[in-house]
């Protein structure tokens, strides 16, 4: 980031501090502006990240059947409030040619949940992906999470958990794989 933005996004933390009723010049605030930009850039990195460039491929050398990865860490910003939100993802998928290298599950969640996002969006953003650049004959990502904007604000309802599911291919037409793929998350 050039440095005068970061200078005009600073005084814009700044003022916001000021609305909040802080005195941004008191010891602990002094360098809380710079703190939230740094922070800001790694909590939105994936705005920065192209998901084609996520995905390194190999000859699935006739594998088919299904590749999950379970309990992938989460952490996101809700769009809505900019709160946090965070939780588990499980994301499948079943290959036609090709496999990828299994750390790319969890690097592509990273692209799309290190933005402004909503669940729902983060889920169906994997899927496609999956089936756009490996050629899937399937693809799955459920997400379990809680969101702050439900726990701290608004309704206030402390132990709510979200789950949202996007299918593709296989996972969606045909009933028993897709069994097969809820008895794996669930083991």
């Amino acid at each position: 980031m050039n440095e005068m933005r970061g200078h005009m996004i600073e005084d814009t933390i700044i003022e916001q501090l000021r609305y909040i009723g802080e005195d941004p010049n008191r010891e602990g605030l002094e360098e809380t502006p710079k703190r939230i930009v740094r922070s800001w850039e790694e909590l939105f990195s994936g705005y920065k990240k192209d998901p084609a460039e996520v995905f390194k491929y190999f000859d699935s050398d006739g594998y088919d059947q299904i590749v999950l990865l379970r309990n992938i860490e989460l952490y996101s910003t809700c769009e809505h409030h900019a709160l946090p939100f965070f939780g588990e993802a499980h994301i499948a998928y079943l290959p036609h040619k090709k496999v990828i290298g299994i750390s790319k599950l969890a690097r592509l969640l990273e692209v799309y949940s290190r933005r402004f996002q909503i669940q729902e969006r983060i889920g169906e953003q994997v899927t496609s992906a999956i089936m756009k650049y490996i050629d899937a004959r399937g693809a799955a990502c459920i997400i379990e999470a809680q969101h702050l904007c439900m726990m701290m604000r608004g309704i206030g309802k402390q132990n709510s958990v979200m789950v949202t599911s996007s299918l593709k291919g296989v996972f969606l037409e045909d009933p028993s794989t897709k069994e097969e793929l809820m008895r794996l998350i669930m083991k």
